[in-house]
C-alpha cells in the first residue's frame, strides 16, 4: 500500500486536483446513496415490479466502479483508469434516464454520484494527460 501510495503521491495534478483525505469521506457518503438506490432498484426486481433488464446499467457500474481501484492502484495504469470512468460515468448517465419513469427519487438520489464522477472523470482525464 505505501508504494502504490507513494506513485500516486508523485504523479502530476492537475491545480484543481483536491488533497487525498477527502477521496474516502465522499465515497462514504456516495456508498451509502448507492446502498440505499440500488438496492431499492433490485428489491424492485426481484418483487417482479420492475423487469431484470433494468438492472443491467446499474450492474455494469457497480462493477466499472469497483474495477476503478484496481485499474488506478494496482495495475497503476491511468489511462484504463481514465476508460474506466468514463464507463462509470455513462452508465451512472443510463441509470439516471432508466429509472426516472419508474423511480424519479432514485435518479435524483444519483445527482450527487453524478457531480462526483464527473468531477473524477475531469480529473483522471487530467492526471492520465499530465503523466503521459
Amino acid at each position: 500500500m505505501n508504494n502504490t501510495s507513494e506513485w500516486y503521491q508523485h504523479l502530476k495534478k492537475p491545480s484543481f486536483s483536491p488533497p487525498s483525505w477527502i477521496f474516502g469521506p465522499v465515497w462514504t457518503i456516495l456508498y451509502v446513496i448507492i446502498f440505499i438506490s440500488f438496492g431499492y432498484v433490485i428489491s424492485q426486481v426481484i418483487q417482479k415490479k420492475l423487469p431484470p433488464v433494468i438492472l443491467i446499467p446499474f450492474i455494469l457500474n457497480l462493477i466499472f466502479n469497483f474495477s476503478f481501484t484496481y485499474f488506478q492502484f494496482g495495475l497503476k495504469n491511468n489511462f484504463l483508469a481514465a476508460l474506466d470512468i468514463s464507463v462509470v460515468l455513462l452508465t451512472l448517465i443510463w441509470i439516471i434516464f432508466i429509472i426516472y419513469p419508474h423511480f424519479k427519487w432514485v435518479a435524483y438520489a444519483q445527482i450527487p454520484y453524478l457531480l462526483w464522477v464527473t468531477f473524477a472523470t475531469i480529473l483522471q482525464f487530467s492526471i492520465t494527460y499530465l503523466n503521459r
